[in-house]
């Protein structure tokens, strides 16, 4: 047991620096999403994210702690990094449509609720989001026909992008003081 006394505590410092930094960062992405106004599954989701990605991070370290050899370890993550690099790349495969999915939920102007038109050369297709998943967005047409589209698709097309109003966005309910049962 004394042989591990070192890689336990260090074990315990990573898997309490991983704790106190999802809390921060939980709050902290809360918080700008909110400022932001987007939904509370976009929310989640994005948690969801960094949670996966804190959780692999601290798992690397703990490996590391552990003793597992350097050059195993580097060609797991080098073969994880070439496999994220195709993703970038490739334009039809699955991980093409993630990475695109990941693209469109943070830095492209269309957000859930907006309305919007796919310009084709034979076609458009437009409508209002009603979801941005992994692999698909989807649209309701006027006709009511929900039409979902890859997510490299879009970020291959023109779009027209009308935003909403944003107070139809939100429902705004009476807030309550807990001490003297009025509203705020």
């Amino acid at each position: 047991m004394e042989q591990y006394k070192n890689q336990l505590i260090l074990t315990g410092i990573v898997i309490t620096t991983l704790l106190i930094i999802r809390f921060l960062t939980t709050h902290s992405i809360n918080r700008a999403l909110k400022k932001f106004h987007f939904s509370l599954q976009r929310r989640l989701i994005t948690i969801k994210i960094l949670n996966f990605f804190l959780v692999i991070g601290a798992f690397v370290a703990i490996l590391g702690i552990w003793g597992i050899e350097k050059e195993k370890l580097l060609l797991f993550l080098s073969s994880v990094l070439t496999i994220i690099g195709i993703a970038f790349f490739a334009q039809w495969s699955i991980l093409s449509n993630i990475t695109a999915g990941f693209i469109l939920y943070f830095n492209h102007p269309m957000r859930l609720g907006d309305q919007i038109k796919v310009l084709e050369k034979d076609f458009t297709i437009e409508g209002i989001i009603d979801n941005i998943t992994f692999f698909f967005v989807h649209i309701i047409t006027k006709e009511d026909e929900r039409i979902t589209i890859p997510n490299s698709i879009i970020l291959q097309k023109n779009i027209s992008v009308k935003h909403v109003d944003e107070e139809k966005l939100l429902v705004k309910t009476p807030r309550v003081s807990k001490r003297t049962n009025t509203k705020l």
